[in-house]
């Protein structure tokens, strides 16, 4: 499971989730990929059971690329455990997922979107929020480093204004 090596401090608050995504929700190395449509938390359990079950369905074809890092620590306090005495020790890792960031990218000669979406579908299964399948075709194309509109706010943009005829 994906862990860091080593942490500045072992102990971090837990934070809020607010916003959209503005890194990491483009597709960068393959040509299919799994994006979040919500906010959470997901482990780096979640994540090896999401990445064993893609691999096991393209039959270790391909190849498979995973977008996210489990780098924030989250503590518990032992059961039956009176108030005070501090904050528990690190149990598990998570990685912190806000709407719109690119969770795994797939890609490869052999991989077809079929196999793609159904890998994908899979490892939808295993995680604690909502996801979208979606292929480099479909992603807007970038020109000099801005991303391009989508076809539908393009085509509005193209089609001339109504005009008012007083009479």
């Amino acid at each position: 499971m994906l862990s860091p090596r080593r942490v500045k401090f072992r102990k971090q608050q837990r934070g809020r989730m607010r916003g959209i995504a503005t890194r990491g929700n483009t597709i960068a190395f393959g040509e299919f990929a799994l994006q979040a449509q919500e906010c959470g938390w997901i482990t780096s359990r979640q994540i090896e059971a999401s990445r064993r079950a893609m691999t096991r369905h393209v039959k270790r074809g391909g190849q498979i690329w995973i977008r996210i890092f489990p780098d924030k620590p989250v503590t518990m306090r032992a059961a039956e455990t009176r108030m005070g005495s501090g904050k528990g020790n690190p149990e598990f890792w998570v990685a912190v997922i806000k709407p719109g960031r690119i969770l795994f990218e797939m890609g490869g000669p052999e991989i077809t979107p079929e196999i793609a979406k159904e890998a994908m579908r899979l490892a939808q299964f295993k995680l604690p929020i909502k996801t979208k399948f979606i292929s480099l075709a479909d992603q807007p194309i970038k020109t000099d480093g801005a991303a391009a509109e989508p076809p539908a706010v393009a085509a509005a943009k193209a089609a001339p204004e109504p005009t008012l005829v007083e009479s």
